[in-house]
């Protein structure tokens, strides 16, 4: 066999974009739902603006789709936070 050949197949697996890929994800999904629930896509957005941070940080793959999941659950964190504080508001009302 040619030596080089089993040197290409020896190399390690690069690392994945996982975090960039559930960072969009989850801004999507705190997107979809910041009109509807008002807990749950708080929690999502958090998540996904913490999981952008840190595959931007690492410089991992998949920039794009981290930019894109920090820009969706930033986007998605104003109306969540303007229902809870509303929700809030009205409570202490009564």
């Amino acid at each position: 066999m040619d030596s080089n050949f089993s040197n290409n197949m020896a190399q390690p697996p690069q690392g994945g974009s996982g975090m960039a890929i559930a960072s969009m994800v989850l801004g999507i999904v705190s997107l979809v739902l910041s009109c509807c629930i008002p807990y749950v896509p708080f929690i999502c957005a958090l998540i996904g603006v913490i999981l952008a941070a840190v595959s931007l940080s690492k410089k991992l793959p998949g920039k794009g789709m981290a930019i894109a999941g920090l820009v969706c659950s930033i986007i998605s964190l104003i109306p969540a936070v303007l229902l809870v504080i509303g929700y809030f508001s009205l409570t202490s009302m009564f």
